[in-house]
């Protein structure tokens, strides 16, 4: 059955992209070349693919690079324990990551190495110019020495307690506590970790950039910075409480070397050159293809996809360092929450960990997939819980049964009744819905709400799916096959509005789609803006299931492979067999400490405090923990009014299970002491918002 039918009365579409003309640089935080790529990575990588994917399709100039961090003392004792060298460490682990990035659909202009030639010469520039500007100044302090194995102790050769919180930490960082930065000399009761000698404090010269002296200009600054509101928050907060000058020197042979003929001996903090990297690789992608990285580096924008973990080294360390140098510091700062797995914290140590590789490629599994659930499963600053029984009902069940089974049928349907695609104009209807959820898609993409950009993607194609349920072309197709030919040619301009949609966020998958929809060209050749322009082609490709099932099966497998790692990991650690049972005591009404640790505990600020309409007890509550921002909704509105809440600190426990009070969600609970007469625990001291209670 064919079908001629034209509508004089309908024009082409109007094409609803934007275009900015102000060239921009994004960059993902670098991963470090000691271990393999794993879940925790993708958090980052992929929604700035996305968005990097997504705004090219608008006609923004972008240049994305990354590159591998080669520097600081993990890749040295990884060497050594290995018996070779630190660039050969560096250099395998820079080639897994590299594959598995491209692998999982992750394009970047340039995947460069710290360690690399240019990276060395902008480090050595930058630094420069701060100690021509005074910005760097010598000091002599204490520092940890091993008197067994005859050398200072930098970062992660030495291991102690934090003089902070008290508890046990690492040299550079307190990991197991507060969660500070730890500056050399700092740590209390320092231990070599190579040979467990107790260590000395002994003299040593190092270098100090006068951090302290840009407090002024970074909170000036941060309240201007884009990206996301986590980020900001957190470094207000630990510019208005802290601010200490940056050791920038280390005492080894593995880095860049700190410039002066004074310095020997010395390297440049692994924290120093890691970011400056963004600029160096900028540099060689220039250099290979003609361009200037001037061009996004002075005179556009510079957005920075990161861990919430590195917040503080991207929003205060990078911009002062930057600014002192004269060049221009990050225009935002867009910062993932943490990743946990099955409700456990994630810890590679624990077991508690997808490899990408290993885990997921190797099973087969589809990259696309992996991608959509990243993008799809929460707001990009919460916490994103990993597990295959949710991964297997999203796919299932938005991907399969929604998105793809509204394609299939439409195209099936063309196909078997129609044998070609009638020629016939799309209802302006249709094109009106297409265009709101473009303009929809591309303000939620520019302002880093990447879920809530997915959510928009999947209803358009839940809208076809309802269209194509309620005419019910093939029964139309009988008495009316002229209306029947109109609802058909209107799906398939739905479907192709979809596939342009889903192509940042599922590139492979997207490809597929439009060879069935009969297009012999690639998808990313087409302008996003496409999607308003009349369904064209007569006939169709071949057409499959877009998708397939995770069956139970295979989920099952998948979740015998994270269990047993668990089990194996953490028996080693205490040296039972593999085989013994993993039985926990309990006892009726007594706690363990450790299972007091697992309460994590967190001041919050609260940043907004209003009444939850129709009740008397609930307030919904902003509260700014850290490294995000959550709702909570607490029935303490009897005894607090909302502008009592604003601005009070409280303590948040922020690995509860959500839950909802009267259809409003609530990511956490405070506590407060009494039932009719509540009395809010506050910190008696002023501490920053995600300080950890203990």
């Amino acid at each position: 059955m064919l079908f001629h039918l034209t509508n004089p009365n309908t024009s082409p579409a109007p094409n609803t992209t934007t275009m900015t003309h102000k060239p921009t640089v994004v960059t993902c935080g670098l991963p470090y070349t000691n271990g393999l790529c794993h879940l925790g990575h993708l958090r980052t990588y992929i929604p700035g693919d996305f968005y990097v994917r997504y705004l090219r399709w608008l006609g923004d100039d972008i240049v994305f690079v990354c590159g591998s961090d080669n520097h600081g003392t993990p890749i040295i004792v990884t060497a050594e324990t290995e018996h070779t060298t630190p660039r050969a460490v560096s250099e395998y682990f820079h080639a897994h990551f590299d594959e598995v990035f491209k692998d999982m659909g992750i394009n970047f202009d340039r995947f460069g190495m710290t360690d690399d030639p240019t990276t060395h010469h902008r480090t050595t520039t930058i630094i420069e110019s701060l100690i021509e500007k005074d910005y760097i100044y010598e000091k002599t302090i204490q520092q940890s020495y091993c008197p067994s194995c005859k050398r200072f102790l930098p970062d992660r050769y030495v291991e102690g307690i934090c003089p902070y919180c008290g508890k046990h930490a690492r040299g550079d960082e307190c990991d197991q506590g507060c969660g500070r930065h730890l500056e050399p000399g700092e740590i209390l009761n320092s231990v070599c970790t190579t040979c467990g000698t107790q260590a000395e404090l002994r003299e040593q010269k190092h270098y100090y950039f006068k951090l302290s002296k840009f407090r002024d200009y970074l909170l000036e600054y941060l309240p201007t910075l884009d990206g996301t509101i986590n980020a900001r928050n957190y470094a207000i907060g630990w510019v208005e409480n802290e601010l200490k000058d940056w050791c920038i020197t280390r005492m080894m042979d593995w880095g860049v070397a700190f410039p002066g003929k004074d310095a020997k001996g010395l390297v440049t903090y692994v924290w120093v050159d890691a970011p400056i990297g963004y600029i160096a690789f900028t540099e060689e992608w220039a250099n290979t293809t003609g361009n200037s990285w001037q061009k996004y580096w002075c005179n556009g924008d510079r957005v920075h996809f990161i861990g919430s973990d590195i917040i503080y080294h991207h929003c205060v360390f990078l911009p002062a360092m930057l600014h002192g140098a004269g060049y221009q510091p990050p225009s935002a700062v867009v910062a993932s929450g943490m990743v946990t797995i099955d409700g456990q914290k994630f810890s590679k140590s624990r077991g508690y960990v997808i490899w990408t590789k290993e885990d997921y490629l190797d099973k087969g599994l589809p990259a696309d997939y992996l991608r959509y659930y990243l993008l799809a499963y929460t707001n990009h600053t919460r916490e994103l819980d990993f597990s295959w029984k949710e991964f297997q009902a999203r796919i299932n069940n938005e991907l399969v049964n929604t998105f793809g089974n509204f394609a299939n049928r439409s195209m099936m349907l063309v196909k078997t009744k129609l044998r070609e695609v009638p020629e016939v104009a799309v209802k302006q209807e249709i094109l009106d819905e297409i265009t709101k959820t473009l303009c929809l898609v591309e303000k939620l993409v520019r302002t880093f709400e990447f879920k809530a950009a997915i959510d928009e993607i999947l209803l358009l194609a839940g809208y076809g799916n309802s269209y194509i349920s309620n005419t019910a072309p093939w029964k139309m197709i009988k008495e009316d096959p002229y209306a029947a030919a109109q609802v058909l040619k209107n799906c398939l301009q739905i479907v192709k509005a979809s596939a342009l949609l889903i192509h940042p966020a599922m590139p492979k998958s997207a490809q597929k789609l439009w060879e069935m929809l009969g297009y012999t060209d690639k998808i990313e050749d087409h302008p996003i803006g496409d999607a308003l322009v009349p369904f064209e082609n007569k006939t169709l490709g071949e057409v499959r299931p877009l998708f397939a099932r995770i069956d139970d099966e295979q989920r099952e497998d998948l979740e015998a492979t994270l269990a047993r790692r668990a089990v194996e990991t953490q028996n080693k650690t205490t040296g039972k067999d593999t085989m013994e049972a993993e039985i926990d005591p309990f006892l009726e009404n007594i706690v363990t400490i450790d299972d007091v640790a697992k309460l994590d505990l967190r001041v919050g600020l609260v940043i907004k405090a209003e009444r939850v309409p129709k009740t008397e007890k609930l307030l919904r509550l902003q509260v700014d923990i850290g490294k995000e921002v959550r709702q909570i909704i607490s029935g303490i509105a009897l005894n607090y009014t909302p502008e009592e809440m604003i601005g009070k600190k409280i303590v948040v426990i922020v690995n509860l299970k959500p839950t909802k009070f009267r259809g409003e969600e609530s990511n956490g609970m405070l506590f407060a002491a009494g039932e009719h007469a509540a009395s809010l625990l506050i910190p008696l001291r002023d501490v920053v918002p995600g300080t950890r209670v203990h």
